[in-house]
């Protein structure tokens, strides 16, 4: 009877592990999908983990880890890309809720401008592969390349799409998506602003007026950071992002 009770008692202790906790390659079944939720600036997000199976974008594996995915003590949001045993784990995360047409802006407080050529970090909102709108900050694996782009699915449609240089000269910046059913404005400024700033802070503004502007539905605010075609960072580094906040009006 003693064995019976102990052996139940280490069964539930196994089945309550967080599924999050990754140890090396995922030991999730194949299929299932991992994920934790935290609060943040006010919200509620998903962590998501991509068990044993590399996942888009990147092909890569994912892990909402705390290693990950993390709030520190100032209630600012890390995303990290880290190495465990020989596998590089991406980060990803999803809000909740859907908000649909408004403002989106992005307070970020870490060199996004600096990332290594095959790291990607993205600011977006997701329906499906044809209904999204983004702010990415990549090179797609060359070193000399813009390090930023605006974009409406297909991103492969002319003028949709739009590319520039950042340089942030120091960490803190603002990006924002406003988006309305006849128009989507992208901006960037250098500093966190609620509003647009003096020109001076103003990095790069575009507006979208094509014909793919996604109408509003269940699309859901995500932020992510992976590796292209999920590659190596070149430098063999870990890679982070910091976002500080995030305001939705």
């Amino acid at each position: 009877m003693l064995n019976r009770i102990i052996l139940i008692v280490c069964l539930t202790v196994i089945v309550s592990l967080p599924a999050c906790k990754e140890k090396g390659r995922p030991e999730a079944k194949a299929g299932e999908e991992l994920q934790r939720t935290f609060s943040f600036s006010g919200f509620e997000w998903i962590a998501e983990g991509s068990g044993p199976e590399r996942r888009s974008p990147g092909n890569n594996f994912y892990s909402c880890s705390e290693k990950n995915v993390w709030v520190d003590s100032r209630g600012d949001l890390h995303l990290k890309i880290i190495k465990k045993k020989g596998i590089w784990y991406c980060a990803k995360v999803t809000l909740k809720d859907s908000y649909g047409y408004g403002t989106y802006a992005f307070h970020i407080s870490s060199g996004i401008d600096r990332l290594d050529k095959n790291v990607v970090g993205g600011l977006f909102t997701y329906l499906d592969d044809l209904n999204e709108i983004d702010i990415e900050f990549a090179r797609w694996g060359i070193a000399d390349n813009d390090n930023a782009q605006y974009a409406v699915q297909p991103a492969h449609h002319d003028g949709n799409i739009y590319r520039f240089t950042l340089d942030l000269r120091n960490k803190k910046s603002t990006h924002i998506i406003d988006w309305r059913s006849d128009t989507i404005n992208f901006s960037s400024y250098r500093g966190y602003h609620s509003n647009r700033p003096s020109e001076r802070k103003i990095i790069r503004e575009w507006s979208y007026t094509g014909d793919h502007i996604p109408a509003a539905g269940e699309e859901k605010v995500m932020i992510n950071l992976w590796l292209y075609n999920g590659l190596p960072p070149a430098n063999k580094r870990k890679a982070e992002i910091v976002i500080k906040s995030v305001e939705i009006r």
